[in-house]
């Protein structure tokens, strides 16, 4: 089973106090022989629909040594993930969440702006400490 992410709590508070109905904490998806958890290295997926739209979260918490070398194992993830849930569930929108302090400090360079718009992360920016969504980007 794998490991819940640092701020995996505090994502699924946030989630539902915006209203959405989290349905699945751990979600499995098998593509031929590969299968993903959307949750790796102690990282946790949530999935969660609210008024017909249904969305899954990747949770990081980006604590590592390098911000950077984090941000290139996040971004493989995601990729990975999404084409995943493509295949498998095409209906469920994949947002990498990340927290204000991280997207403040390190994602609004213009570089990471960048190579963001050009993988077509889309991002769910959450407060820790209050536990509230503060941004959606797509």
């Amino acid at each position: 089973m794998p490991a819940k992410d640092l701020f995996h709590d505090a994502v699924r508070t946030a989630l539902e106090k915006d209203g959405w109905t989290i349905t699945n904490e751990n979600l499995f998806i098998k593509i031929d022989k590969i299968e993903f958890y959307i949750d790796l290295a102690a990282e946790r997926v949530l999935a969660a629909e609210k008024a017909g739209q249904k969305i899954a979260v990747e949770v990081k918490s980006f604590i590592g040594i390098s911000v950077l070398t984090e941000f290139h194992a996040a971004l493989g993830q995601f990729l990975n993930y999404r084409s995943a849930l493509r295949k498998q569930q095409p209906e469920r929108v994949l947002y990498l969440a990340v927290s204000f302090d991280i997207y403040d400090d390190f994602f609004t360079s213009s570089f990471i702006q960048e190579v963001i718009a050009e993988h077509k992360l889309r991002l769910l920016i959450f407060d820790p400490n209050i536990e509230k969504i503060v941004l959606w980007k797509s």
